[in-house]
């Protein structure tokens, strides 16, 4: 009787042991929150000015200020999603 019994939990521990944690569309999904971060911290880039004398307003546009944030915690909850993200059972 204890046989039995340790042979199959150790059949279904062999079993849950091949399955992968993520899916084809987990990875998907964190490319695309990684591409989002990245575009976003690309977008915050520039501005300066070369003249520590001279106040360049560049600094305090639109795409600087509020856009690129936006971008960046957006990549973030795609990340979050990514890792929550529960496929399909085939």
């Amino acid at each position: 009787m204890a046989k039995e019994t340790t042979k199959k939990a150790t059949a279904e521990n062999n079993d849950n042991q091949d399955v992968m944690p993520f899916g084809k569309q987990n990875y998907i999904i964190v490319l695309i929150g990684i591409a989002l971060i990245a575009l976003g911290f690309i977008l915050m880039i520039g501005g300066g000015s070369t003249d520590p004398d001279v106040f360049n307003e560049k600094m305090f546009n639109f795409q600087r200020l509020t856009l690129a944030p936006i971008l960046v915690l957006a990549g973030f909850v795609v990340e979050i999603v990514a890792i929550f993200w529960k496929g399909k059972n085939k």
